[in-house]
């Protein structure tokens, strides 16, 4: 397989820039037209591959895109999962090259999209096209890329529902998460889940001028501001109450070990240019992104913000809030009391209003299932020997907890990305090793994944 893929990478790598190509934005109604352009060439894309089946499936939003090779009923099946939609490239004066031009600096392949997610479930429609040409496909296949993760992935819960059947698995491969480093492979074996929600503070029925109403009415900016900081205390431990309650902890060994994977403190400082790093007392960087919950502002508006000066108590003040949860803890259940409290808090000048938006549970994967040790024997080979390291990812894929409550299996996160992959940013890239070493890496899970179900 090995030289099939040698002899194609320029053709893999071709076909992944027309993807690329296709400003696949799920957030912007401007790009519906490119949502749909690009959903058609991922069934176009499966079936060159060798599928005997790929489909458009349409929903209240995007598509989703199915398909299958299904070589023996008696053989285990894998379920890849992927999702084509791609962040907002905004704003476009921060990219280096044009973000729906993909360009190669470095070895590394400069996109929006080019790592979350098309250049990773890429690698799987090419790696079913390697299997299947060099007659070493070893189970069956199904491919759901979806359209619409970057926004929740609000309707991909009811195709998961009403197509139960056609979905039947007996594991999930999810290629959307990252390894330490190119040299050091790991398996993310946790995902935090997520509660997003947005907050309107108001004050006065309209914009006032702030000389002759300041320090008389207030101002909702300045409130919301206050509200948020009370969130946390010195010690960055959130104060919203009965937050941490169901949080699992873990053991000192536990800890210990998950601390044991290679970390460079001042090339992380490097990388983002900071003098020094914050976070919850008590707990180590690794630790901080993986086994702990947070809370963070992720944008906040309001009053006047354009050229010159417009001296105003503005009306309304926003902020969009998420919260990066752990196991034990609920989502649902987390925005009930963020809810509460944030109006408990809110002083009579003002009126609130917390607006839900998504969110999704925590997951593991156990370390000692035949799933795990599928895709450990698989980038161990790919590695040379190396063996790969389970790690805790502090990203969110909210699906994934549906997919084993609703399917009833689990999901083995196999991604190939790096944390220099800058995702959701300005100048995304992903490297061409990783784009090569994950199609190579993928049939030898199958190839393990079978094995090992004998």
């Amino acid at each position: 397989m090995k030289a099939y893929i040698e002899q194609n990478k320029d053709r893999f790598l071709s076909e992944l820039f027309d993807l690329l190509r296709i400003p696949s934005v799920s957030a912007d109604p401007k790009f519906k037209g490119d949502m749909r352009r690009c959903a058609e060439a991922v069934k176009e894309a499966i079936l060159k591959a060798g599928a005997d089946l790929a489909e458009i499936h349409e929903t209240p939003g995007h598509p989703i895109v199915y398909g299958e090779k299904l070589i023996d009923p008696a053989l285990p099946t894998v379920l890849v999962y992927g999702h084509y939609d791609v962040q907002p490239a905004d704003p476009y004066e921060l990219w280096e090259t044009p973000p729906f031009e993909p360009t190669i600096r470095n070895e590394r392949i400069y996109a929006r999209g080019s790592c979350d997610d098309k250049g990773q479930f890429y690698m799987h429609i090419k790696a079913l096209e390697t299997m299947v040409a060099t007659g070493n496909l070893t189970c069956n296949v199904k491919i759901m890329i979806e359209g619409e993760e970057e926004v929740g992935s609000d309707h991909l819960g009811d195709f998961v529902r009403e197509n139960k059947e056609k979905l039947n698995a007996d594991v999930i491969l999810i290629s959307d998460t990252s390894i330490i480093a190119n040299d050091v492979p790991s398996i993310e074996v946790g995902l935090r889940g997520l509660t997003y929600l947005e907050v309107e503070v108001t004050g006065a029925n309209r914009d006032l001028h702030s000389g002759v109403y300041g320090g008389a009415v207030a101002n909702p900016i300045n409130v919301l501001c206050e509200m948020i900081a009370s969130l946390k205390d010195e010690n960055n431990h959130i104060t919203i109450p009965g937050f941490y309650d169901k949080v699992q902890e873990l053991s000192a060994d536990e800890r210990s070990l998950m601390n044991e994977a290679p970390f460079d403190l001042d090339e992380y400082k490097r990388d983002l240019a900071i003098d020094e790093i914050e976070g919850e007392t008590g707990y180590t960087t690794i630790e901080r992104t993986g086994i702990r919950p947070t809370l963070d502002v992720n944008g906040i508006w309001g009053g006047y913000t354009g050229e010159g000066a417009k001296t105003v108590l503005p009306s309304k003040a926003y902020a969009k809030i998420s919260m990066r949860l752990v196991p034990d803890q609920n989502n649902d259940e987390i925005l009930d009391m963020f809810t509460k409290h944030f109006l408990s808090i809110a002083p009579p000048s003002v009126k609130v209003v917390v607006k839900p938006h998504h969110g999704g549970l925590p997951y593991v994967t156990p370390v000692d299932s035949i799933e795990y040790k599928a895709a450990e024997l698989a980038m161990k080979e790919a590695w040379g020997g190396k063996q790969p390291v389970p790690t805790r990812g502090g990203g969110s894929i909210p699906i994934v907890a549906l997919f084993e409550q609703e399917l009833g299996v689990k999901s083995i996160l196999m991604g190939f990305g790096l944390d220099i992959d800058a995702l959701h940013s300005p100048n995304e890239s992903y490297g061409l090793f990783n784009f090569y070493k994950g199609i190579e890496t993928i049939p030898l899970f199958f190839k393990n994944y079978t094995d090992l179900k004998k």
